[in-house]
C-alpha cells in the first residue's frame, strides 16, 4: 500500500476537535496534513456532514481517524471514495443499520452510561463523577477538570443515527483498543474490531489515550498511513 499523507482526525461526544491537540503536533512532525473536524453534536447527519465537508477539501487520499461516537460517523462518511483506511480508537463501529446507540445498549458493562444526565432537550452530559472517573481517569486533576468543563454534550438521537452503509468493510481497518477503557469495555471493542478484521493494538489506557497516551495513538496512525 502506499503511504497516505493526510489525516482527518474526529472526535466523540463530550469532547471536540482539542482533543486532538496533543496528537496533532507528533502527526505534523511527520509530514503529515491533519485536519481535526469540530462536530455539532446536534444529529448524526449534520456529523457525518461535517466529516464529509473536510474529506472533499483533502488534495487526495485520506486516513479517516475516529475516537469513540466518531467510530459511527466515520463509518458513514468514510464511503467517500477518497477515503483508503480508517483507524478507530476506543470507537464503536456499527454495520450497515445500526447505530452507536444500539451497540452501547447492548454491552454487557457499560459504568458510563449511569453518569450521563439529559437536559430537556434530550442533550447529554457527562457527570464530575463520570467525566473524573470513567471517562478520563488516567489524566491529571487539572486535565480531567478541563474536559469535565469543556465538554460537548451530544443529543442523544445523535447516537441512534443509523449506517446505510459501513464504510469498513471495503477498506483497511485498524483498531485501538484502551484496556482501561469505562466507557466502551475493552471486550466490546474487541468483537467489534475481530468483526471488522481490524488490525488490532491495545493500550494501556482510559477512554481518551489520544490525551493520556498520544505518542502511542500518532505512531498507530502513522502506521496505518503507512
Amino acid at each position: 500500500m502506499a503511504k497516505i499523507s493526510n489525516i482527518i482526525l474526529v472526535h466523540g461526544a463530550w469532547a471536540d476537535g482539542s482533543s486532538w491537540a496533543k496528537v496533532l503536533p507528533l502527526l505534523a512532525a511527520q509530514g503529515m496534513t491533519v485536519t481535526a473536524v469540530q462536530l455539532p453534536l446536534t444529529a448524526f447527519d449534520a456529523d457525518v456532514a461535517a466529516v464529509r465537508r473536510a474529506i472533499a477539501l483533502a488534495e487526495g487520499e485520506v486516513v479517516l481517524v475516529g475516537h469513540s461516537y466518531a467510530g459511527a460517523v466515520i463509518g458513514e462518511a468514510g464511503n467517500d471514495p477518497k477515503v483508503a483506511r480508517m483507524v478507530y480508537i476506543d470507537a464503536f463501529a456499527p454495520d450497515a443499520g445500526e447505530s452507536a446507540g444500539a451497540l452501547f445498549a447492548q454491552f454487557e458493562a457499560a459504568p458510563l452510561g449511569a453518569e450521563l444526565r439529559p437536559d430537556a432537550e434530550g442533550f447529554l452530559k457527562l457527570s464530575r463523577e463520570g467525566a473524573f472517573t470513567l471517562f478520563a481517569q488516567d489524566l491529571s486533576q487539572s486535565e480531567k477538570a478541563a474536559i469535565y468543563a469543556t465538554q460537548g454534550p451530544i443529543n442523544g438521537a445523535a447516537l441512534g443515527g443509523t449506517l446505510t452503509a459501513a464504510a469498513w468493510r471495503d477498506r483497511p481497518v485498524f483498531y485501538m483498543i484502551g484496556d482501561q477503557d469505562h466507557a466502551i469495555p475493552p471486550v466490546e471493542q474487541a468483537r467489534m474490531a475481530t468483526r471488522m478484521n481490524a488490525t488490532i493494538t491495545h493500550v494501556d489506557s482510559s477512554h481518551v489515550p489520544m490525551l493520556s497516551q498520544p505518542q502511542a495513538v500518532a505512531d498507530f496512525i502513522l502506521s496505518a498511513a503507512a
